[in-house]
């Protein structure tokens, strides 16, 4: 992913943090302290012009919602690193940290891959798409009325599955390493020319998913990671399709694609 934000994209190497359990430094371990400090300094001191990107590969699990604020009664959470001591990071928290600050001219991308990720950025508005290509908009914004959108600023969240659903990895993108399934189709929909709008960036990330699913690998695991979280039973649904939610509704043939 940083090898596209910076030589496709001309996002200048300074700009980028990243955050790997590779790291030997232990600030930047993708720790608990360490992705939420990484999500303040994202959105720190942002302006009218500026374009961020918050890109997650890793566990994502799902808990118990109480305060009536989710469709499906569940938060989606990220997994640290160090979540067994340090807990879980909930959806709430990601919405109010980088989405409720924007200001207006601010735009945000989110790729998340990882499992149940559907909602992991708690935005107002899922498109609902089938495998035609037609969508309808579906509301999430809380019964209680809480805003879950920006300050004026714009958030489009591409993320690897639906709440209900894991992910998976493959090893097609570097034929050596898996890495997320949902990241490989990221960058192969704008490495092949399929991103030209919003809506054709999501079928073209789904079709390259369901074309290398002999591929994919590791759905199993965090199933059962999330069954131990929650106590529940484990889905034995382990097909994936990629999501795109946002802070407004839009016409996704429409709006061209860009970061």
């Amino acid at each position: 992913m940083k090898f596209l934000l910076t030589n496709r994209f001309k996002f200048p190497e300074s700009s980028i943090l990243v955050l790997t359990e590779d790291e030997r430094d232990p600030w930047r371990r993708p720790t608990n302290q360490n992705i939420r400090m990484a999500m303040q300094w994202l959105v720190q001191d942002c302006r009218p012009g500026d374009s961020l990107v918050f890109h997650y590969s890793g566990h994502g699990s799902q808990q118990r919602n109480y305060t009536g604020d989710e469709v499906d009664g569940f938060d989606e959470t990220l997994c640290p690193s160090d979540f067994r001591t340090q807990g879980m990071i909930v959806d709430d928290e990601i919405n109010a940290t980088i989405v409720r600050p924007l200001p207006h001219g601010v735009k945000l991308h989110a790729v998340i891959d990882s499992c149940h990720s559907g909602t992991m950025l708690d935005l107002p508005f899922l498109c609902r798409m089938d495998r035609s290509g037609r969508y309808i908009w579906e509301d999430h914004r809380p019964r209680s009325g809480v805003w879950k959108g920006t300050s004026g600023g714009e958030v489009i969240s591409f993320s690897g599955c639906d709440d209900n659903q894991t992910s998976a990895d493959t090893p097609a993108l570097s034929q050596v390493t898996s890495t997320g399934a949902m990241t490989y189709s990221f960058i192969q929909a704008i490495e092949r020319g399929h991103a030209a709008t919003y809506g054709s960036m999501l079928n073209a990330m789904r079709s390259t998913i369901r074309n290398t699913g002999n591929d994919l690998e590791g759905g199993l695991v965090t199933s059962l990671l999330t069954m131990l979280l929650n106590g529940g039973n484990l889905s034995t649904r382990l097909r994936q399709e990629p999501q795109l939610t946002a802070n407004e509704r839009f016409d996704v043939y429409a709006k061209p694609f860009s970061l």
